[in-house]
C-alpha cells in the first residue's frame, strides 16, 4: 500500500503539488539560510561580535541568571544566530528529506528531544569549557600563555 507524503511546509503555509516540488522548495529555503549563513560568516556585522549583555554580578541568584542566560551572557550574537540557523536546517532536514513528519507522534518526539537535550547538553559544555580556557589563557595570573 502506497503511502502519501504530506506536501506542504511552514507548518502547512506553503503547499506543493508534488514530492519534486517539495523537494526543491526545501532545498531553496535550505539554500537561503546557508546564503545568509555564510554572508554573515564574511562580512561579520559589527553590531554582532560584541556580546550585548555583560554577567551579572551578585551572590546565588546572579549566578543562576548567569548559567541561564549564559547564551546571552557569554555569547557574540553572531555565534547564537548561527547555532539557531543550523538547528533550522538540521530540523527541515530531518522533517522533510527523512520524512519524519510522516512518523507516529511518539517517535518524532522521542528523535527530537533526544536532540534537544543533546544540543543543549554540547552548548552547556562548550560554554563552560571554553570559558575556562580563555581564563587560563588570558587571566591576571594565568599560569600558561599564548605559545601558537
Amino acid at each position: 500500500m502506497a503511502h502519501e507524503h504530506k506536501l506542504e511546509i511552514f507548518r502547512g503555509r506553503w503547499k506543493f503539488k508534488s514530492n519534486t516540488q517539495k523537494i526543491w522548495g526545501v532545498l531553496a529555503f535550505l539554500t537561503f539560510i546557508t546564503v545568509v549563513e555564510v554572508v554573515l560568516g564574511i562580512y561579520k556585522p559589527d553590531m554582532f561580535m560584541h556580546t550585548w549583555m555583560d554577567p551579572i554580578e551578585g551572590g546565588f541568584f546572579a549566578t543562576i541568571g548567569n548559567i541561564i542566560l549564559s547564551p546571552i551572557v557569554y555569547m557574540k550574537p553572531l555565534n547564537l544566530i548561527f547555532i539557531v540557523l543550523t538547528i533550522i536546517k538540521a530540523y527541515y532536514i530531518a522533517w522533510d528529506f527523512m520524512h519524519l513528519r510522516d512518523e507516529t507522534g511518539s517517535m518524532r518526539k522521542m528523535i527530537v528531544w533526544t536532540g534537544v537535550f543533546l544540543i543543549c547538553y554540547l552548548m552547556f559544555i562548550l560554554l563552560q569549557e571554553g570559558g575556562y580556557v580563555f581564563n587560563v589563557y588570558n587571566g591576571d595570573d594565568a599560569l600558561i600563555k599564548h605559545n601558537f
